[in-house]
C-alpha cells in the first residue's frame, strides 16, 4: 500500500498545470470582451452622460462624456439601447459584439426613450 506522508509533492505536480489552465481560459472568451475589459455593448450619445454610472435593462452602464461601455445583458441589443437611451438621452450609435444597429433599429431605440 502507498502512503503520501505530506500533500507537498502532489500538490507541486498539480499547481503548475492548474496554472496553465486559468492561464489558457482567457483565450475562451470572446475577443470583444477581451479588448474591451468585459465590454459587449458600445455606445455614443448625442449629449454627454447625466451620470458616470448607471444600470439600464439590468446592466451596469460606464460613461465618460459621451461614450458608454456595458456588459452583456439578456435582452437583444434594441432593448438595450432603448434602456441606454431612457437614462442617458438620445443614442447616436450603438454596437453589440461589434455589430453596430442599423439606421431604421438606431432611429426606434430613440424613439422608444
Amino acid at each position: 500500500m502507498f502512503k503520501l506522508t505530506s500533500p507537498a509533492p502532489v500538490l507541486s505536480g498539480i499547481l503548475p498545470l492548474i496554472g496553465v489552465a486559468l492561464a489558457g481560459g482567457s483565450a475562451l472568451l470572446p475577443a470583444a470582451a477581451n479588448a474591451a475589459g468585459g465590454a459587449y455593448y458600445r455606445a455614443e450619445l448625442a449629449s454627454p452622460a447625466p451620470k458616470g454610472k448607471f444600470v439600464a435593462r439590468g446592466i451596469v452602464w460606464s460613461c465618460t462624456g459621451t461614450d458608454c461601455v456595458g456588459a452583456r445583458g439578456t435582452s437583444r441589443p434594441l432593448m438595450m439601447c432603448s434602456g441606454l437611451a431612457r437614462e442617458a438621452g438620445e443614442v447616436k450609435s450603438f454596437t453589440a459584439d461589434g455589430k453596430a444597429l442599423e439606421a431604421e433599429d438606431l432611429a426606434r431605440c430613440n424613439g422608444a426613450a
